[in-house]
Formats: C-alpha cells, structure tokens, sequence
C-alpha cells in the first residue's frame, strides 16, 4: 500500500481513487449526531491539511475515534477522492485507523485550534511547529538554505565549517559570549581571571563567534571561492524585531574580486533564492499570502525585475539631510546610519532595494580596504524595505603595511591577528566578501517582522526556552 504525504496529494492529482496510507496529528476534529467524524490530520509536508471522512463502523469507532482530539497522532488507510465540501480540493474516506498517540488532558494541550499570537507561540517554542504558521516559515527557511548551497556550489564555491569557538572578535565590537569550563565567580578581578584562564580548557580567553569571516579568509586565499553557513552570536542587549542572540549568517569570501564582484554577486544570490521559493514552496507563499501579508507576490516579483541600485555614502547623507524629516537620531556626514535613516532611503525615497558604499573608514571594520582618498572603504551595505539592512560586505585590505596600521590605529593587539597578517604576508591577493543575515532575508521574503518568528528557537535577552 502506497504510504504518502499531505503534500503529494495536492502535488499530483493522479492520486485521486487510489488506496493510500497517511500518518500525521490531528489539528481539528468534529463528531456529527449521525455517526459520522470528521478529522482534519497535518503531517508538516505542506500548509494544508486532508480531511478524513470516518464512518462509525469502523471496528475501533467507539473504542478509540471518539476519544480523538487535537494533537492526537494516527495513522489511516483509505481511498483519496475529490471533496464534495467547498472547503478543501480533496478528502479520504478512512477504511481504518490506527491511534498512535493519544494527548494527555486534551483541555490543557497548549496548541488549540483556536488561532495563537505570535508572542504566545514563542513562550511554547517546542511545540509551536505544530502551528500552521511556523510550519510555513520552517519549510520556506528549509528552502532557502537549501537554495544558497545549490547556487554556490553551481558556482564552485567551497564550504567551509569556519570555528564557533574563536579567540578573536572580528568586528571589534567586544560584545561576545564567553566560552568556559573552568571560569566561575571567583574571578572578580583581572589577576584572578588570568589564573583561571591559564588552567582553563583552551588555556586562554574564548568566545563564541559573531563571524567566519576571518578564518574564511584564509581559505579563500588558498582556495578563491569559499563560503561559511552557521550559527553566530552577540551578547548585544537589544530586544528589538532585528537582533537575536544566536542567528544565521551567510558569509562569502573570494580572492582575485573587487567590490563590484561582490554587489553583483550577492544580489543574484538573493533573486536565486527568491525564484527558488516561488517555485519550490509556492503552496507556503500562497498561505502567507491569504494570512499574513497581500503583498508578497508584488515584493518578490519586482525584486526579480528591478535593476541594481547603488549610492554613495556621501550621496545617502544627502538625501537624508534633503528630507527635511525630524529623525530621532541626527544625521551629518561621517555618522553611521540607524535603521530610521535605512529605511528612510528605501521604504520611502528608492522605494526599492538599494546598495551604499564607500562608507568613511572610521565607521567600518579594520579589515576593510582603504579606497585611494585614504577617508572612505571599499564597503557596502545591501538595505531593504521594512527590514533595512541585511548584507554589509568590502573588499578586504590586502596590504600588510596598511592592515597593521589600521589593527593599531584600533587599538586592537597586533599579536592577536599575527595569523590575519600572514595572508598578506605570504602571496597576498586582492579579495573580497560579504555576510547576509540569514534570518534577516526570511524576513525581507516573507513580510515576517519580527526575526524570533523566524528562527526555530529564538535566542534573545532574558529568554532561551528550550
């Protein structure tokens, strides 16, 4: 007997009359006066769910159908035909059941068929995949992921499993996790901790990574296409729609490139992975569609379209300064941009997409490769609308001399990056990458605001459920 999923019925029409086997939960059930239940059974293959018809002569129907109820999983045999009710394509008629799972105090059972908040679905995360909604996004997600590994590796990029352990902040913004076995709250001073350290796992101060990007690059000086696609933290203590404590960046490094290389490159990344989804999870924008967000058809379609945009800092500054709009944060050259002057310039000037590069050098990473004005990087940020920023990348210096001053101009320890120092040392090449947050591009697609909607166990300030 052909054992199926909710999916293959509403991909493959042939399937109509024929004797199947279906397993998955139950996410509504009825019990008519007549003898006759309804049940409506997900398994997470799509957004839809079957009806099963059952007909109380059925030998367990009072035995064990009638105890049935929301969240209960089963599995039934029956024929699949076209459904008479307007509200579904098609039904099975259920010739048995076989009940797997019944739920303990069905009155408690924390996912009802009532429709749940976002804000209560987060206080449940182990459970709120149940949720037609997180199931949508989960699959979209899926997809995505699967969506960048297909393009690079079409393109010849290299997978590299970059460290989650690292020793190094790449950005130098100092707000990192510590990593630590022996550490604890003896170490109230400086003196103390560097005892502790030396007799610690690694023998010195650890941290879980805000990025790849460093030991990416010694790949991509070795191997010209590379890529880094993990986990990665900051103990930044924002609660906002924009920032978890753990999300998903995508990173790219390549030797031989320039920063236009790049723009070009991370923009077709984005539309593959849009065109992806239109055709691989169209039932799942469809339900986003008549749920969450009447616009993202229009959204991604005219991403597909539209021609890159591409400004100048200085050029971005102008703009702001020419709105005559009272933002909360002043705006003057050689300040960095919020996410009210981000999204300023694409929700309501561009209305559209755009690229901004050559930012002044005081506002980027030391990495970043001085342009020939000696005040500005070769740097650009990718902004979107209703989300802001979701790619910031440059060209990266590739002279030792300029790098080591820059390294000290930070304030940073030289002796720290001595590895860094030695691509540029030994046979350096000119070369350039990006990083795009992950969870931030689900957003961009989906209209999904809030990025702890987006991730399977969100991780933010004072909450890791789970």
């Amino acid at each position: 007997m052909k054992k199926i999923l909710v999916h293959d019925i509403y991909r493959n029409c042939n399937l109509v009359n024929q004797y199947i086997t279906l397993s998955g939960w139950i996410r509504n059930r009825r019990h008519s006066k007549s003898g006759i239940s309804f049940i409506d059974i997900y398994d997470g293959s799509c957004a839809h769910t079957i009806q099963g018809i059952i007909n109380k002569n059925i030998c367990n129907y009072k035995s064990e159908v009638l105890k049935l109820t929301n969240g209960c999983s089963i599995s039934i045999e029956g024929m699949i035909i076209y459904s008479i009710g307007k509200y579904q394509k098609y039904e099975i008629q259920v010739h048995k059941i076989k009940i797997i799972g019944l739920v303990e105090s069905p009155h408690n059972y924390p996912i009802s068929s009532k429709k749940h908040t976002y804000e209560y679905l987060r206080l449940i995360p182990h459970l709120r995949p149940r949720t037609n909604f997180i199931g949508v996004i989960t699959r979209i997600r899926n997809g995505m992921f699967n969506a960048i590994h297909r393009f690079l590796q079409s393109k010849h990029y290299c997978w590299i499993p970059t460290p989650i352990i690292t020793t190094l902040d790449s950005e130098g913004a100092g707000s990192m996790f510590r990593v630590s076995a022996e550490l604890n709250e003896q170490c109230d001073n400086k003196l103390n901790q560097s005892k502790y350290l030396k007799k610690d796992f690694f023998g010195k101060e650890t941290f879980l990574t805000v990025s790849g990007q460093l030991t990416a690059e010694s790949y991509a000086c070795a191997m010209t296409k590379v890529y880094t696609f993990g986990p990665t933290f900051r103990a930044e203590n924002s609660n906002t729609t924009r920032h978890l404590a753990e999300f998903w960046m995508l990173e790219v490094e390549r030797s031989f490139c320039n920063l236009g290389d790049i723009i070009q490159l991370s923009y077709d990344i984005i539309k593959y992975v849009i065109q992806y989804i239109l055709q691989n999870n169209i039932l799942d924008i469809e339900f986003i569609y008549s749920n969450i967000d009447k616009n993202i058809f229009h959204r991604l379609e005219n991403f597909l379209h539209s021609p890159i945009i591409q400004i100048e800092y200085i050029d971005a500054i102008k703009i702001l300064l020419k709105s005559k709009k009272k933002f909360r944060y002043k705006i003057t050259h050689g300040t960095d941009l919020s996410s009210e002057h981000e999204k300023y310039l694409v929700n309501n000037y561009f209305h559209s997409p755009v690229f901004i590069k050559n930012y002044p050098k005081n506002l980027k990473a030391f990495y970043m490769k001085l342009n020939k004005d000696c005040n500005t990087v070769a740097a650009m940020d990718f902004l979107v609308p209703n989300v802001g920023e979701i790619i910031g990348g440059s060209e990266r210096e590739d002279c030792q001399k300029l790098l080591e001053k820059r390294i000290l101009e930070l304030h940073l320890n030289k002796i720290d990056y001595s590895w860094y120092i030695d691509l540029r040392r030994y046979g350096s090449v000119p070369h350039a990458g990006f990083g795009l947050g992950f969870e931030r591009l689900i957003s961009y697609i989906t209209g999904v605001q809030n990025v702890k909607d987006l991730i399977p166990f969100p991780r933010t300030v004072n909450h890791a459920l789970c």
